[in-house]
């Protein structure tokens, strides 16, 4: 059988597209790619990609097949190590509550927080999933 090689996509799905769009340039630094619309906006994170999506508009199927989801959903960026005090203080700096943190039984630690749209983020040090870590 051929195997899976990467996740190259994570797709999260907002109602105030503009407002998230914000939050994950301003708060977390990423850099939109360009054709962002009432659709859609994509954010580069390493070499893959955030997707953050209007539900309403990606439900209609008119460009792709329909798809999107209500509630909160989940994702995690990986970070450094020894960023992870500065990203506790951006974090707090910006109003962001951080909603709990985690060491983890094979190493590395979490820090998870909600963006605009109620969706669980986690920002994650090397060590949880790999050994040794994957970036």
């Amino acid at each position: 059988m051929p195997e899976i090689q990467a996740i190259v996509e994570t797709a999260i799905y907002v109602d105030d597209l503009g407002g998230a769009a914000a939050f994950y340039r301003d708060v977390l630094g990423l850099v939109p790619s360009p054709g962002a619309n009432e659709r859609h906006v994509f954010f580069p994170v390493g070499d893959r990609m955030l997707l953050v999506f209007n539900p309403r508009e990606t439900r209609r199927g008119d460009t792709l097949p329909a798809h999107g989801t209500t509630g909160a959903g989940h994702f995690a960026l990986g970070i450094r190590g020894e960023d992870l005090d500065a990203w506790r203080t951006r974090l707090g700096d910006c109003g962001v509550a951080i909603e709990q943190e985690v060491e983890w039984p094979r190493g590395g630690k979490s820090l998870y927080f909600r963006d605009p749209a109620g969706n669980s983020v986690e920002l994650i040090t090397p060590g949880v999933w790999r050994d040794p870590p994957a970036w």
